[in-house]
């Protein structure tokens, strides 16, 4: 297969198509957290939607559109007002960069082989370092010979989660369909949490990152594929939902894979966090159309021995244990319960919103339901979404769908040094559970 040549254009900035609010707008507490001060990058690979050239002037049009209602996404950050983080509604636009590759994307069997993706290639390159201050959000369509696209999008975390991203990509499909109104008109709505009087305890400084020469977090990434009539086999079993089960499998499988080769003595504390959608337990529940960040991390804790000798039905239960706990642990949050005067060190409790980092700890995210792929520009949802390693140190699983026109879940997995990856893979792979 020739290498894959992508050109780009010197990328300009997109302000919305009409007048918009000049403004300072407050954020959230949630979305203030420095856990969230970072990009979330992917890909989203769609059929072509006209002749070539189509796919940038119909997005760069829509994209224009959906920024009048969207107009926060063309501010900026301010990081001034009483050391609160807030935006700036400046209007100057989201950075949109024009690529063409020399390829179909047939030829390069549409990117289904994740490891094989050039990402800096399909993904915006910064604007020039005569902007002042980032945006928002930056874009990059690359149009490949005749029969796709692929947009690569940098989205600033702080500003909005993963449906609220995708709420506002809808909406430029929608705007791409010709339609002149929203079925969603976005709603800021960001004072739903009471702000915190003051910060005991809160560490802002995060965790010193393991020492590099530990090659042990050289992770690896694996995908995963479980079609869909295994899934529902899995959920008569072990009576969950497809992310209880897969979670479940992950964890235990991952604990197996690199405590198999160790002896009891070698024993440590487990731990697995996911990301729980919080719109419908805050009080009252946020409006349709909100697009910030409204989630709790999940944390369950387990001794290694115990996680490797459990049947995948029992860490089913515990993690639907967790779920149950949800609404006591985000009002605890929420209310700063933890905030209570500490008797000794041992008491503090950790921030669920900065959980320690290290070989023990899993992220397991689930993407299928964000609304990614639902977001059509003129020929249907895409081909299939990738995420971008966010880091390669952080053992992380993402639970996406498989690419279309297959039915199930692609598990898309940076969480294993190679000592312990084909172990594990020998292990997850259907139906050896």
């Amino acid at each position: 297969m020739e290498e894959l040549c992508v050109t780009k254009s010197n990328g300009s900035l997109v302000p919305a198509c009409a007048p918009t609010p000049v403004e300072m707008l407050h954020l959230s507490r949630i979305d203030r957290l420095p856990a969230l001060r970072c990009n979330a990058r992917t890909l989203h690979v769609f059929e072509a939607i006209g002749p070539p050239g189509a796919a940038h002037s119909i997005i760069r049009q829509a994209l224009s559109k959906a920024l009048v209602p969207y107009y926060p996404l063309a501010g900026r950050l301010n990081h001034h007002h009483h050391h609160h983080l807030q935006v700036q509604c400046t209007g100057e636009g989201v950075w949109f960069v024009e690529a063409s590759a020399n390829c179909t994307l047939k030829s390069v069997g549409y990117f289904e082989d994740v490891t094989s993706i050039p990402f800096e290639k399909l993904l915006p390159h910064n604007p020039p370092q005569t902007q002042p201050i980032d945006p928002l959000v930056l874009m990059q369509v690359t149009e490949f010979e005749g029969d796709g696209f692929v947009m690569g999008l940098t989205f600033c975390h702080t500003i909005c989660d993963g449906l609220g991203a995708a709420q506002f990509l809808n909406a430029i499909g929608e705007f791409a369909r010709g339609a002149n109104q929203l079925t969603i008109p976005p709603v800021w709505h960001r004072n739903f949490l009471p702000d915190q009087p003051q910060t005991i305890l809160t560490n802002s400084t995060p965790p010193p990152p393991p020492p590099a020469a530990d090659n042990y977090y050289e992770l690896e990434q694996a995908n995963i594929d479980i079609p869909l009539h295994h899934i529902n086999q899995l959920k008569q079993q072990f009576l969950g939902s497809t992310f209880e089960i897969v979670a479940a499998i992950l964890w235990r499988n991952r604990t197996q894979a690199i405590f198999s080769s160790l002896g009891s003595e070698n024993r440590s504390m487990m731990k697995l966090v996911f990301f729980a959608n919080c719109r419908h337990l805050v009080e009252p529940p946020l409006p349709k159309g909100f697009y910030g960040n409204c989630f709790f991390p999940v944390t369950i804790s387990a001794n290694s021995d115990t996680l490797a000798q459990a049947g995948i039905g029992e860490v089913v239960k515990m993690i639907q244990e967790a779920k149950a706990n949800l609404l006591k642990q985000f009002a605890d949050w929420v209310n700063h319960h933890h905030h209570h005067v500490i008797i000794n060190k041992e008491e503090e409790k950790e921030d669920p919103f900065a959980p320690a980092l290290g070989y023990s700890t899993l992220f397991v995210s689930e993407w299928g339901k964000l609304g990614f792929n639902q977001v059509d520009y003129g020929k249907g949802p895409p081909l299939h979404v990738v995420p971008m390693q966010g880091s390669s140190i952080i053992p992380v699983a993402i639970l996406g769908t498989m690419p279309r026109p297959n039915k199930g879940i692609r598990v898309m997995t940076w969480c294993l040094h190679n000592t312990h990856l084909q172990p594990f893979l020998n292990a997850i792979t259907p139906p050896n559970y």
